[in-house]
């Protein structure tokens, strides 16, 4: 049996806007729909909690979740919808397992510094990088740093993820 290809989606947690969410919930349903691994950054908040939620709504999902916590009890809300958490305990050290676990690592939107700095990770390891409605002055940045895919709909991530797994 071949190994799955796992797809990483970063973006913001709390603040997140609603756009983004919106996005990240079509894109975890299209991610997990192509039998693709959906990891995220396992906590119930923004992005990461709406990907994971359309992920859900396709009943063959399989959601991985590496989260900053020690342990369950740190996180006040426990829906993070994931089949597999990792608690790494390390905070937001673990962008590099993130990074390091995804076949392709997806940027949700606006994100922040920690999308910011797991999109730099991506492209410092040799991931590829795909980000998904990025602002202008983000997409100028990223692409001055190494070879960055650019998609406004989240069908046009799924394939982009493709045609760089070969899938």
């Amino acid at each position: 049996m071949p190994r799955k290809i796992v797809v990483g989606v970063m973006g913001a947690g709390e603040g997140a806007l609603p756009s983004d969410v919106a996005l990240a919930e079509e894109l975890g349903e299209l991610i997990a729909r192509e039998g693709f691994v959906l990891l995220t950054g396992g906590r119930p908040a923004g992005v990461m909690a709406a990907a994971n939620r359309g992920a859900k709504r396709v009943p063959s999902s399989l959601t991985l979740g590496i989260s900053p916590l020690r342990n369950d009890a740190d996180d006040p809300d426990e829906e993070a919808l994931v089949d597999i958490q990792v608690l790494t305990g390390m905070g937001d050290g673990r962008n590099v397992i993130n990074v390091l676990s995804s076949d392709v690592v997806v940027a949700c939107g606006t994100g922040g510094p920690g999308t910011t700095s797991e999109a730099a990770l991506a492209l410092k390891s040799n991931r590829p990088l795909v980000m998904l409605r990025a602002a202008p002055g983000a997409k100028a940045f990223f692409a001055t740093l190494g070879t960055v895919h650019f998609a406004d709909t989240p069908s046009q991530v799924l394939e982009l993820v493709r045609k760089l797994t070969g899938e």
